[in-house]
Order: C-alpha cells, then structure tokens, then sequence
C-alpha cells in the first residue's frame, strides 16, 4: 500500500489545528455570555461558505467567545448593503462590490482575504462559438444579480475586448443557475469555479470557459467592516478573524469531514460527492503565495491596489482608490 503525505497547505492547517485545539474554549473558561457577531454573505447558506456554517458541530467561534449569524444575500453589493444598514458587522464581498461602495463615499475597511484567486468566469456552451471577450458583443449574458461579482468580472471582461454592458444584453439568473444557458435563455453565463463545477455535474455538456483570472487575477472575496465598526469593535472583530482562519484551516486540513457537515448545514450540500468536489475548490482559491508566507486571510495591497486602478481605468469606479487607506493588517494574529 502506498502512504500519501498530506500536501504542504494540509500540514500548515493540521498544525493550526493542532494550536486550536490546544487552546482552552474562551466561552468555558470565562463562564460568560458570548458575543453576538453578525456576517453577511453574498449567498444562501452554500457548501463553499462551509467554515461560516458549522459552528454547533465544531466550535470555533463559540471558542472564541461568539455567537456566529449568518445573513443571506444574493451577490457582494447585498452584503455591502447589509453592513451598511446595521444589520450586519462583516460583509463577505467581493473588490468589485467594495471599490463600487468606497466610490459612493462609503467608510470601509477590508480586513480579510477570503479567496487570493479570483474565480470567476464567463460559460458558453460550444456550440455557440463564444470562446473570447470579444464574441460577447451583442449577446445575452447571465449574471448572478446586478449587484453580484459576476457582473463586475464580466464588466472587466468586456472591457478587454473594447466592450461595455451597453454592448451585451445582462440577464439576472440567479445563483449557480446554468438552466437559463441550457434553454437557450442567454449565450452566455457568467459564474465562479464552484457554480460550474455544480452545472457540469448537472450534465452542463461541453462549454468554452473565459477565466477572467487571466485578465485579472485578483482576489474574489474579502471580509469588509464599516470603518466606525473596524475603530470600536477590533478585539471582537479579531476574535472572528481568528475562528475563520481556523474554520478554513479544517476545512483544508479535513475536506471530507467537511463535506460531511456541508450535508447538515449547507442548503445544497445533499450531495457528499460534489460538496467534497466544491471544498476542494474552494480550499484551493484560499491560499495564494502570500497567506504561505503570512498565513491564511493576509491581503495583498499591491495586487488589490492594481485591481482598483483597472476597476477606475475602465470606468467601473470613478475616484482613486488608495488601498493602504482601506486594507487593514491589524486584526489577523501574526500579521
């Protein structure tokens, strides 16, 4: 029988582990209530936002000393909006969602690297002969929401080709929906890694995938707080940053176990297989060059500086965007 090691990124996250579960539970120890700390996400509560949804089985926030909500939504701008309005203290949102709300004059503060890959893209079925940003003009093409990734990436798509959304026709199709491309509904669909890797599972057939990374490799998510909530709130908020780092750190170290949990937890984990497929994935757009060196959640400041300037050279966003003025390193231990 031949022994397989665990891969380098799975032997860092079993030695985080290891140091949380060392690490006396918080909420034990001080006997006291647990602080209630609220994050709104981008999407129902899906397979990929696993580390978020486990805590009654695994304890990671509750070691820390919080209760841990979730608040759904349906694309980054929703998870703006909800930090925004108060009902929630961390949007998981994407650059696009963030640099578009620090335009409008908002005072935020990123404070966390989710995903150091970007990992979306754009789907059309073969047939169509859609297999560059330029054959998206004159086309029907799906997003998530008007208020979703997809759309920003697929405005940085357009834009590669000399093209903008006044070229194309954008269709709303909601999360991980490839039904509207298999009837015909758009030419295109514009999606992440998982949401495809979900259709062809689905029987999704032969597609041409436009990888917007290749264009622009930036990251895909980051945790965001109100600035006023970054200046009152740092211990909680390093309290979170802590318990997410190890809930990640699992979910690399133990994969399957995960996908076991995503069954219980995760609306659209009913499929172990394909849950264990997606966290996969998702483990993988997690660790970049930089969380090797820094650990998990470091942000890369030139890499999001150089996605902002691309956002306003294109005319996404129309102010300059300094990130050292909206990245925060403070919050992540070690950092």
């Amino acid at each position: 029988m031949t022994v397989q090691h665990p891969s380098s990124e799975r032997r860092r996250a079993l030695a985080l582990l290891a140091a949380f579960a060392a690490t006396p539970t918080l909420a034990l120890a001080q006997a006291a209530r647990l602080d209630k700390l609220t994050v709104a996400g981008w999407s129902k509560p899906i397979t990929e936002v696993t580390p978020l949804l486990v805590d009654e089985d695994k304890g990671f926030y509750r070691q820390q000393g919080l209760a841990l909500e979730y608040v759904p939504g349906a694309g980054g701008g929703d998870a703006i909006r909800n930090i925004l309005g108060g009902q929630a203290d961390v949007a998981f949102t994407d650059p696009g969602s963030f640099f578009a709300a620090l335009d409008k004059g908002e005072k935020l503060r990123a404070i966390y690297d989710i995903y150091p890959q970007n990992v979306f893209n754009v789907v059309a079925l073969k047939s169509s002969g859609i297999a560059k940003p330029a054959d998206l003009k004159g086309k029907k093409i799906g997003v998530y929401s008007l208020s979703s990734g997809t759309r920003q990436n697929l405005q940085v798509l357009l834009q590669q080709a000399g093209l903008s959304e006044a070229d194309v026709t954008v269709v709303v199709t909601g999360v991980l929906n490839f039904a509207p491309l298999l009837q015909g509904q758009v030419d295109a669909t514009a999606a992440t890694d998982t949401g495809l890797l979900v259709g062809r599972r689905r029987g999704l057939g032969d597609v041409n995938v436009i990888e917007v990374g290749k264009y622009l490799n930036v990251s895909s998510d980051l945790f965001v707080v109100r600035e006023d909530v970054y200046q009152q709130k740092k211990a909680l908020l390093a309290r979170f940053l802590a318990a997410y780092r190890n809930a990640a750190a699992w979910m690399i170290a133990k994969p399957e176990e995960a996908a076991q949990l995503a069954g219980k937890r995760a609306i659209d984990g009913s499929d172990p297989a394909l849950s264990l497929e997606i966290i996969k994935v998702r483990n993988a757009s997690s660790v970049s060059d930089l969380t090797r060196k820094q650990g998990l959640g470091a942000i890369d400041v030139k890499t999001l500086q150089a996605a902002a300037d691309t956002y306003r050279k294109l005319g996404l966003v129309q102010k300059p965007i300094d990130v050292t003025q909206v990245v925060a390193h403070d919050l992540l231990p070690g950092l």
